[in-house]
């Protein structure tokens, strides 16, 4: 190649080149004369990670779930192993990006996503019978240009969790050629190699509160994350993690005077236990 030949590549490049070649003839115009160099390309791996409002997972995976990675979240049943899935939703489309939930179990309850903080507007729900549907479903997702894409296998035992493992492997393929971020819910260690970071959650403990001979409330759960496969952080490293209860507002019954048997199942204060949101 001449020296002019290198000098003229190098304006186009730095946006120095004319309009018109010098015998009169244009140029490509529109996006065929945008030239980009490989290496200022933005790698999907090089953007920063959705956050899952849930302090203790994003602390585990260096500021939240990665864009273009794989990470399964194992847990049995009763850990808030879906209020955590719900949280990431919540997170992601509160910023404006859309998100879709691949739901096995059919656990989802609207009302309550969208208290948690979830615009059903920017979520799709998928609801399909067994895991060959749901593993299809997420790389079809994937594919579309969601930003997350939670996949819920419900709880054990998995129907039809006898999955190959190249299915698993081009789930998280997929997920790094969109740079998608994909939370896998398990109650089991099911994606295996395939996945790029594996989060297990101890069983949940109940926290009440009330002293004295009053009856004493359900406040909270407490349960333990715990890093087990991660290429960006050390293995091992665990964070606690408590979901509060949400407090429903005082039940006024103007007639409860003349029924009394109904402050027996309506009291003044309730707590909803299925409600569950993290706060950390």
């Amino acid at each position: 190649m001449g020296v002019s030949s290198a000098v003229a590549i190098q304006e186009l490049l730095e946006g120095r080149a004319p309009a018109k070649k010098p015998g009169g003839s244009a140029l490509l115009s529109g996006l065929g004369a945008r030239l980009t160099r490989a290496s200022n390309l933005l790698s999907p791996s090089h953007r920063d990670p959705l956050p899952t409002s849930v302090p203790g997972l994003d602390r585990l995976l260096a500021g939240g779930l990665p864009r273009g990675g794989l990470v399964e979240l194992a847990s049995a049943r009763s850990s808030g192993r879906f209020s955590v899935a719900i949280a990431a939703l919540a997170a992601t489309t509160s910023s404006g990006e859309s998100a879709a939930l691949v739901d096995l179990g059919g656990h989802l309850d609207p009302q309550a996503a969208v208290a948690a903080g979830v615009e059903l507007t920017r979520l799709l729900w998928v609801r399909p019978h067994r895991v060959k549907e749901a593993v299809a479903s997420a790389e079809m997702l994937l594919a579309t240009g969601f930003s997350l894409v939670v996949v819920d296998l419900g709880l054990a035992p998995v129907r039809g969790r006898f999955v190959p493992d190249a299915a698993w492997l081009r789930l998280g393929r997929t997920a790094r050629s969109r740079g998608a971020a994909l939370l896998l819910s398990t109650p089991y260690r099911l994606a295996g190699h395939a996945a790029d970071a594996v989060v297990a959650m101890e069983s949940s403990s109940a926290l009440w509160c009330g002293t004295g001979g009053a009856p004493r409330l359900l406040e909270g759960l407490s349960s333990r994350l715990t890093l087990q496969k991660y290429a960006r952080a050390r293995s091992g490293l665990s964070e606690a993690v408590m979901l509060s209860v949400w407090e429903v507002p005082h039940v006024v019954i103007p007639s409860a005077a003349r029924h009394p048997g109904l402050l027996r199942h309506l009291p003044g204060k309730v707590r909803d236990p299925s409600s569950l949101r993290s706060s950390g």
